[in-house]
């Protein structure tokens, strides 16, 4: 995929005229990774935010243990490491490929250079900060508040609104489970007892929402 595609995939640039996106094509550099590729780790130097031009990324922190808790899976479109951008201080998490993936790096001098010219970039990213910063807080509230039943649930609905009834599910449960805070074996029992409650309908990484209304007064309990 070329830079231009990537670019024009990414809601943060959505409604630039052409000559900006010109410019965000100059300074953005192309990089290949594997499936299983860490892009950066917690602690390294913040040298500039990335886009997923194709694949799936996600954003994950250790414990003292090891444990993984994923905060973000990000796909095509998606912006990332963008509030260290800003902060010029280290990356305070890692990001590592759930797919082979097409990244576009834009170095934090440049982007900074080009958006004291070109504010309106700033304006968008400010925007998509916005709503990272509540998808967080809605996670934080998820993974102290509800069980996994009601977290399930919410994260059902919430790929509904952007995919429809049915999907597939792009990570596997391994990585969906860590996403949600539990165990594969948790997990696997949870969509077991949602599809016999007639809530949803299972098969492989296929989904297919039967009850929406339900699913949803599962997600507020």
């Amino acid at each position: 995929m070329g830079i231009r595609a990537g670019l024009e995939k990414a809601s943060i640039f959505k409604g630039l005229p052409e000559e900006d996106l010109k410019r965000l094509a100059e300074i953005a550099l192309p990089k290949r990774y594997e499936k299983g590729a860490v892009i950066f780790s917690a602690g390294e130097e913040a040298r500039g935010f990335y886009l997923v031009a194709e694949g799936l990324v996600k954003i994950y922190r250790l414990s003292s243990r090891g444990r993984q808790q994923i905060l973000h899976v990000l796909g095509p479109g998606e912006v990332f490491a963008e509030a260290a951008l800003f902060s010029g201080s280290r990356y305070p998490a890692w990001a590592e490929t759930l797919a082979p993936s097409e990244i576009l790096f834009f170095p934090r001098k440049a982007f900074l250079d080009l958006i004291r010219r070109r504010p309106e970039l700033a304006l968008n990213m400010l925007a998509v900060l916005s709503l990272r910063l509540r998808s967080m807080a809605a996670l934080v509230d998820s993974l102290s508040l509800k069980e996994v039943p009601e977290r399930l649930a919410a994260y059902l609905l919430y790929l509904k609104e952007n995919r429809g009834p049915e999907f597939e599910l792009e990570i596997p449960k391994g990585e969906l489970a860590a996403l949600l805070g539990t165990v594969p074996e948790t997990l696997s029992r949870v969509l077991t007892r949602l599809s016999e409650e007639g809530l949803i309908e299972v098969s492989g990484r296929h989904i297919r929402i039967l009850d929406e209304e339900g699913l949803r007064r599962l997600g507020r309990a």
